[in-house]
């Protein structure tokens, strides 16, 4: 809580004592089982969790990116993968609140805001992940109308969410080329793929999303033509905060498991926690999650004042944080020793949850790309 005002800290307990009641006690069964927890997630948006940063006049909260990043790291506390999904979803909805026109922003936000309906974001394409710019989903313009032909892959909630933000080519090759249009489920043409089975993040459903001549109507497109791929990245700076906070709670989790742990395992006669190694790797591991808290609300600050270093700062946090968070984890279960490797002590779910964080939302590679161009640029 340091540094934080009185409001926050209220945010932040809130969200805490949520994730500890409702989330933490299902964690485990959610993974297991691969159940999407739809009516939690819903009562987490009673409690403003839908649309955190979206305006109230269509149903959000209307916080700051830092309060975002506090809400979304205590939340993952209780399950990484489900406020993973939550961070997309609270990314889509901004990403029509602020791109959409008048009309747009009343028909989707406040239902989503609410958690009635949940959003995907649709960008990623089986041979397009960290080119982005090279997408081939394409948009042909017909009349009032787009017909809309293929396919994104690994989209989160795919099949079971209600609102498709769809990244497109509606113009010539390259980054002005593309333009962001919202489908909704149900439009013909629309299918999915099968369920893909993963490490972790089991919570939550992913799925090919599969356009075959879908007929979108030209209000459903955010912005203008070719502004597609400028509000994907303008999202993704966002999304960058929220899944590296997201890693934070993972992290934060883990070292007070592996504390509980060292205090109540003996070896050698004695408590682990009398151990000096020990002592030593638990220091580290507090010191690097506050080392990387510290970068990531930093950077929430920066996109909240819309600094210029903003896009850099963000890509910093994330590539900082998910790589010490998932090292912080993975040091948890070492510590635990054969019992961190057992599906009955929760320290192996953070671990597998979080280890895609240093994929998703730019890879940590494409992160170190934008940090190096930018110091190059001078």
């Amino acid at each position: 809580s340091a540094g934080l005002t009185e409001e926050q800290k209220e945010f932040q307990k809130v969200a805490l004592d949520f994730a500890a009641k409702e989330m933490a006690p299902h964690m485990a069964e959610w993974d297991e089982k691969e159940v999407f927890p739809v009516e939690t997630m819903r009562k987490a948006a009673q409690l403003g969790f839908g649309g955190i940063y979206v305006k109230p006049d269509v149903g959000g909260s209307g916080l700051s990116r830092l309060d975002t990043s506090v809400i979304f790291e205590a939340l993952s506390t209780g399950c990484t993968s489900t406020t993973a999904y939550m961070s997309i979803h609270n990314m889509c909805v901004w990403m029509i609140d602020t791109f959409g026109n008048e009309e747009q922003r009343q028909k989707f936000c406040p239902s989503l805001c609410s958690m009635e309906k949940f959003a995907s974001y649709c960008l990623t394409e089986p041979g397009s992940g960290s080119d982005a710019a090279s997408l081939l989903t394409s948009a042909q313009r017909k009349g009032d109308t787009y017909v809309l032909n293929g396919s994104k892959a690994f989209i989160s909630g795919g099949g079971d969410t209600d609102v498709y933000v769809v990244m497109c080519r509606t113009g010539g090759p390259g980054p002005k080329g593309i333009s962001c249009l919202v489908l909704e489920k149900g439009t013909p043409g629309l299918s999915f793929g099968k369920k893909e089975r993963k490490v972790g993040w089991n919570s939550q459903p992913t799925r090919a999303v599969i356009f075959e001549d879908c007929v979108v109507p030209v209000g459903n497109r955010l912005g203008a033509e070719g502004q597609g791929f400028s509000i994907a990245m303008k999202g993704l700076n966002g999304g960058r905060i929220n899944i590296a906070s997201c890693s934070l709670g993972a992290a934060h989790a883990s070292v007070l498991l592996a504390r509980e742990h060292l205090t109540v395992r003996k070896q050698f006669g004695e408590p682990l926690a009398n151990n000096q190694y020990l002592q030593f790797r638990l220091a580290e591991m507090a010191t690097r999650l506050v080392a990387a808290r510290l970068m990531v609300r930093n950077a929430a600050r920066a996109l909240q004042e819309g600094r210029e270093d903003a896009a850099v700062l963000c890509s910093m946090a994330k590539l900082f944080a998910t790589d010490e968070c998932f090292a912080i984890c993975n040091q948890a279960l070492q510590m635990h020793g054969g019992y961190g490797y057992l599906k009955d002590y929760a320290v192996q779910q953070f671990v597998r949850d979080i280890r895609v964080h240093q994929i998703l939302e730019g890879t940590n590679e494409v992160m170190r790309m934008i940090v190096a161009r930018n110091l190059l640029q001078g």
